[in-house]
Order: structure tokens, then C-alpha cells, then sequence
């Protein structure tokens, strides 16, 4: 499902018009952006939180050149779904 995909759907089950969807998942995005760009937490009750990790510096080859690199340490952006998010059979999915 793309961006696209949500906001024809809750323009369509919520009867607001596309524009204004738009403008409210795009907000959202920003928001969520800004919060873990300052290194704070996302927590939303019932679906999950977004936050950083941490990932450890590390080496790697570059083949073209037969050379080591250093990858260096860095924060990347994490989804933990809450419980009640999280499928728990297989008929819950559909």
C-alpha cells in the first residue's frame, strides 16, 4: 500500500476530500521526522513507537576497488508495533 493508497482510502471511508487527507499525512510525516530528529520517541497507543537505534560502526569491502572501508556508527529510524497491533492468527490478516 503506498502514501496514495491511504489517502484514497480515508478519503473515501471518511468522506474528506483528498487535499486535506494529503495535507494531514504529510504533517504527520514531518512531525514524526522532526521528534526523531531531535532524538526523541513517537509513541502511539494501540498501533506502536517510532525511535532510533543505534547501529555500530563497521567494515566493509568495496569490490570494484578491492579496498576496506570504514562504515561509520550512525542512528537509523525504528518501528516497534504495539501487542495490540500484531497479528496474532492467520484469519486476522485478511
Amino acid at each position: 500500500m503506498t502514501k496514495a493508497d491511504i489517502i484514497n482510502r480515508i478519503s473515501e471511508e471518511q468522506g474528506i476530500d483528498r487535499k486535506t487527507v494529503a495535507l494531514v499525512i504529510e504533517c504527520f510525516m514531518k512531525c514524526v521526522k522532526d521528534t526523531l530528529g531531535r532524538g526523541r520517541s513517537v509513541f502511539l497507543r494501540g498501533f506502536g513507537t517510532f525511535s532510533l537505534k543505534k547501529r555500530a560502526a563497521k567494515k566493509a569491502q568495496n569490490i570494484q576497488k578491492h579496498t576496506t572501508i570504514c562504515i561509520p556508527a550512525r542512528k537509523v529510524p525504528h518501528f516497534k508495533p504495539s501487542a495490540s497491533f500484531l497479528f496474532h492468527r492467520e484469519e486476522e490478516r485478511l
